[in-house]
């Protein structure tokens, strides 16, 4: 092999920055589809498309130089959830409500057969961390806080992705590689905050989370993938401590280290396109999505001159050789994957049913609510009756999943189609209710409720508190249970929450976590038959604690993991303190600004001109020399905008504590601005954050007068401009002339799928 070809081997790309044709000059070993990526730009493409994609990129490595094939990686992290049609099963937290081994490794073979059924021949799974803070966004990732009931996972997902391993045998064309990741500690952060710094000692690092790792190396895993976080300061991608020392040495790990999305870029001293010292740490492969061509360079010079020695990127390429000969990849023993007809089989949606109906914990059933009895007159209501996206949370066709529909899963059914058509089957009627008003009072009523479709970062949260601000699901609660109403909640999260005040509203209370596209498997365990009996009993129990208020880690806890009651308990819950423990004002909104009318705590809004500031509060204002005025308005809901009109040049300001948004740089999260243009201006307009203004009079020109539209500038723009985003103190200004007019409903940071454009420096 060439110097050329050896670099490229340890760099992968993700399919939304390259193209086939690229490999003859960039010979790259790996190729991924990150959580916005589609082939040919399209989310929403079927399996032959993907099969498709992959042959093209295949095809292309073979034509070229050394003709080795490159890798394909894909997230099927919960089933091969990029793909609609496919079989979704319940994320990780649910299944490990079900302690179930065998399950897990029938959860693993279904999934590897439908990513090799597109053409994909490794998953970035199985998710070892083991969540001690679940503020973290993805501790729905994790199994359970049991390290023990982790291994035993870690092995039995490897050998169900990857089959047994045996030598001189290639993986065969129904199994993937496997990947067990996050190496090491990131469910173990201080303050839960993803991509942060686990302060522990060495001794509860290996105790507590380093259990899965020999476990899923003794089962063969072919791939590990090192975390964005760090260990006490130290990022994981350059730790040769770990990585080499640890993985390699004392763990005996024999395949390849793939670093997370950019993750080198966070290493001292490096950014994303130049990093020896992730490589000499122990790395691998490089994932290097949208950085990758200015890598590739780097990375050869850097061999060239011995900052990276070749000794060094020897071993990492024969570690991604030795993986690619036992998939198969090669002539010699080629192995043919990409049998579309497994994608979402009958065989697999039965699996997962299964799977939804043991995961399910049953923390209350006061009066023997549940299960709802043969004949009954049913009421189904709450956000999340009948909605694929809560039910199937994020990971699921997008990163971020809220823009999952039903129509992505024609084969899945919601929570109202599951428990609406098994009422009616056992004699009962059934309706659906938007809000929970009914003509005809209901003998029961389910409502399904809980959080919004998430991912990493969006899902951090600064408390356990289920709804801070704006109970609506209690208030349906509370509002049916004083019409005489028998309620069960049916709740849907990724993680424990304090839901207190939610739990002693309801009769019976159900944590279905995130169970995924078949909702039968509710109906299954809720719902009695014509003869009273219900297909399946309550068998789930919690796999980490259920908190008794909303601080975090859990310091006190409601139910103790192990938890949960079946048919056979009559046990009756008393009521439940609903002292959150914390203040909740203080903790709240560290990426959200702005939102239903106010700016939320800890941020403030004020409005400036030469006159001075002036702070806004609930009553309309006017700047000190009357260049500004601002007012409450209606726009969907009661008060939910904030009108500001310019009679001269002004601004309005939101400002609080310092925020660290380097997280969110470097992972290509934007400002987001929903906004509706009422009058358009004489003079400029400019957005700041960080104190860095960008000029957005085009955008503000190109916005439909009385229109609500959402503006969209990356955090790199800013960046870019001079913006220090390690600490923001001030993290949306907007400044104007006379004539500008406008409503503001939204202010906040979220990630994008999408490469935009930045408006130049004002």
């Amino acid at each position: 092999m060439t110097l050329e070809q050896k670099v490229g081997q340890v760099i992968q790309a993700d399919i939304s920055t390259i193209v086939p044709a690229d490999l003859a000059k960039y010979p790259l070993g790996s190729i991924l589809a990150g959580g916005n990526s589609g082939p040919y730009g399209n989310e929403r493409a079927d399996g032959s498309t993907w099969q498709r994609l992959v042959n093209e990129f295949r095809t292309a490595s073979l034509n070229s130089g050394a003709k080795i094939p490159i890798l394909f990686g894909i997230d099927a992290v919960h089933g091969h959830s990029n793909v609609p049609g496919a079989t979704i099963f319940p994320h990780n937290i649910g299944l490990g409500a079900t302690r179930d081994v065998d399950l897990i490794e029938r959860i693993g073979r279904a999934t590897a057969s439908e990513v090799a059924g597109t053409g994909i021949d490794w998953t970035f799974a199985p998710t070892l961390a083991v969540p001690q803070d679940l503020r973290w966004g993805r501790s729905y990732e994790g199994y359970a806080s049991d390290p023990k009931l982790v291994a035993a996972y870690a092995k039995a997902m490897v050998l169900g992705l990857q089959g047994p391993l045996a030598v001189e045998q290639s993986i065969d064309a129904h199994h993937v590689a496997a990947t067990a990741k996050h190496f090491l500690a990131d469910g173990g952060t201080l303050g839960g905050k993803d991509q942060g710094d686990a302060r522990i000692s060495e001794t509860d690092l290996i105790a507590t989370h380093a259990q899965g790792y020999p476990a899923a190396i003794d089962a063969g895993t072919l791939t590990v993938m090192a975390s964005f976080s760090s260990w006490n300061g130290v990022k994981n991608h350059g730790n040769k401590s770990l990585l080499t020392d640890a993985l390699k040495g004392k763990m005996g790990f024999q395949g390849f280290v793939v670093g997370d999305w950019n993750g080198h870029g966070q290493v001292e001293g490096c950014n994303v396109t130049d990093c020896p010292q992730s490589i000499m740490a122990g790395l691998d492969m490089f994932m290097a999505p949208d950085s990758w061509k200015g890598l590739f360079e780097t990375t050869l010079a850097q061999v060239r001159d011995g900052r990276v020695s070749i000794e060094r990127l020897n071993d990492a390429v024969r570690r991604i050789l030795r993986v690619k000969f036992k998939l198969g990849l090669f002539d010699a023993r080629h192995v043919e994957r990409g049998d579309v007809a497994t994608v979402g089989s009958p065989e697999h949606l039965a699996i997962a049913r299964e799977a939804v109906a043991k995961s399910l914990v049953l923390l209350k059933n006061n009066g023997g609510a549940l299960p709802i009895k043969p004949g009954s007159r049913v009421l189904i209501t709450g956000p999340g009756a009948n909605d694929m996206a809560m039910q199937s949370g994020g990971w699921t066709i997008s990163w971020q999943g809220a823009d999952v529909t039903h129509a992505d899963f024609p084969n899945g059914q919601t929570i109202w189609e599951a428990m609406g058509a098994a009422v009616r089957d056992a004699g009962g009627t059934a309706s659906l209710s938007e809000n929970g008003d009914y003509k005809e009072k209901p003998d029961v009523a389910v409502v399904v409720f809980g959080e919004s479709p998430y991912a990493e970062f969006q899902g951090d949260v600064p408390t356990l508190d289920y709804q801070p601000t704006g109970s609506t699901a209690l208030a349906t609660l509370k509002k049916l249970k004083s019409a005489g109403v028998r309620v069960v909640a049916v709740f849907l999260s990724g993680r424990p929450l304090f839901a207190n005040p939610e739990i002693n509203a309801a009769d019976a209370f159900v944590a279905a976590w995130l169970p995924g596209s078949q909702g039968q498997g509710i109906a299954d365990v809720l719902v009695a038959g014509k003869d009273g009996k219900v297909m399946r009993d309550f068998t789930g129990k919690l796999p980490f604690a259920w908190p008794g208020d909303a601080r975090s880690p859990v310091i006190k806890p409601q139910f103790k993991v192990g938890y949960g009651l079946t048919y056979a308990e009559r046990k009756s819950v008393p009521k439940l303190s609903e002292k959150t423990g914390v203040n909740i004002a203080d903790l709240l909104n560290v990426e959200n600004f702005f939102s239903g009318g106010r700016a939320r705590s800890p941020w403030s809004l004020s409005i400036v001109d030469a006159g001075g500031a002036r702070q806004v509060g609930t009553t309309p204002l006017e700047s000190g020399y009357g260049h500004i005025r601002t007012r409450s308005v209606d726009v969907a809901a009661q008060e939910d905008g904030r009108a500001f009109t310019w009679t001269g040049i002004a601004s309005f300001h939101l400002t609080g504590p310092s925020a660290d948004l380097t997280r969110q740089l470097n992972n290509s999260f934007a400002l987001r601005i929903d906004w509706r243009i009422d009058s358009a201006p004489s003079g400029t307009t400019s957005i700041s954050l960080g104190k860095i203004a960008l000029d957005v009079g085009a955008l503000v020109r190109a916005s439909p007068l009385g229109q609500v539209r959402t503006i969209r500038i990356p955090l790199r723009c800013f960046a870019d401009a001079g913006a220090n985003l390690k600490q923001v103190d001030e993290p949306f200004s907007l400044s104007g002339d006379k004539g500008l007019a406008l409503t503001l409903l939204a202010a906040r940071v979220e990630a994008v799928g999408e490469n935009l454009s930045c408006p130049s420096k004002a």
